[in-house]
């Protein structure tokens, strides 16, 4: 096979093997962070070489925006990785340890604009999770190589069987660090995350900012935020956003304008008003979150 050409390489030198000890008020856990003094190359390759490559795309450091890039699994493997065991992680059944590359590293050494860009991971099912720079920061989620020291091909399947390789994303311990309305601050942990975007926060988020005379009203603004992070993932404004669930965001819109109760009840409870419904529901939302996100999307009917 000819060899793919080598088209970045940033050269990392990181201390000894670290220990982090996490505290909140108490031992919560620990974090090993692995690395040598050796110097660390690292390789983008201009094709996909394995169904488990890591595709990268959105503004590479270097590249014209939206050009593709691909890491193999090999390569990643060769990065600094943290290693802790998670006990509040959903996709996983108890205690796991796990060990990764945290995205905050990869967003200083391969996005173009690290200061202003955001992660976005894909997965294979068209869900899409944002890592603005507030959540990585607070949060330090780790793009997950290995579970129990094992490869994807062995890790275990979410509860409905799927697989949840090739890689997924998790932190050593998720406490929210916002709330708005009913509305907690929520761990963004996407399985068969199949690429990462680097991507300017401002332009992305900028394609679901509320319309018209009442943008700016309290309950639009919340209802703005828990879009942000819950709907997003799921559906799609124009390119921005998820197509799992295959609603783009105007047909929301229309909904919340033409029926808004039907719309609250939906939200939060889909199964009560489809049998067939396949969208998690959301019960812990209040009267008045309910009401600011249906105020939000309204702002999108004409």
């Amino acid at each position: 096979m000819r060899q793919p050409w080598i088209v970045g390489l940033v050269m990392v030198c990181l201390p000894l093997a670290t220990v982090i000890v996490l505290a909140s008020g108490r031992r919560a856990g620990t974090i090993v962070r692995s690395g040598g003094l050796a110097n660390l190359s690292f390789l983008l390759h201009t094709t996909r070489l394995s169904p488990s490559d890591l595709e990268l795309g959105g503004e590479l450091r270097g590249l014209t925006p939206g050009t593709p890039r691909y890491l193999t699994r090999d390569d990643l493997l060769t990065l600094p990785q943290v290693t802790y065991t998670v006990t509040d992680d959903g996709n996983f059944p108890g205690p796991t340890k796990v060990s990764g590359v945290p995205l905050e590293d990869l967003l200083g050494r391969l996005s173009a604009n690290p200061k202003s860009d955001m992660v976005i991971a894909l997965c294979s099912d068209q869900y899409r999770a944002h890592y603005p720079r507030a959540y990585l920061f607070a949060h330090h989620p780790v793009l997950v190589l290995n579970v129990n020291g094992q490869a994807p091909s062995a890790w275990p399947t979410d509860p409905e069987g799927h697989a949840m390789g090739p890689y997924l994303i998790s932190h050593s311990k998720f406490t929210p660090s916002f709330k708005i309305l009913s509305h907690a601050d929520e761990a963004q942990i996407p399985w068969g995350v199949v690429r990462l975007e680097f991507r300017d926060e401002r332009a992305v988020f900028g394609a679901i900012v509320p319309r018209g005379d009442h943008a700016e009203s309290a309950a639009v603004v919340a209802g703005f935020r828990i879009a942000q992070q819950n709907c997003f993932r799921c559906h799609n404004q124009g390119r921005e956003g998820g197509r799992k669930s295959g609603i783009p965001w105007e047909t929301l819109a229309a909904i919340a304008a033409a029926s808004p109760q039907y719309f609250a009840a939906y939200v939060r409870n889909p199964q009560a008003e489809d049998a067939h419904a396949k969208m998690p529901g959301n019960p812990g939302y209040d009267d008045g979150s309910l009401r600011a996100l249906t105020a939000y999307f309204q702002t999108f009917s004409p």
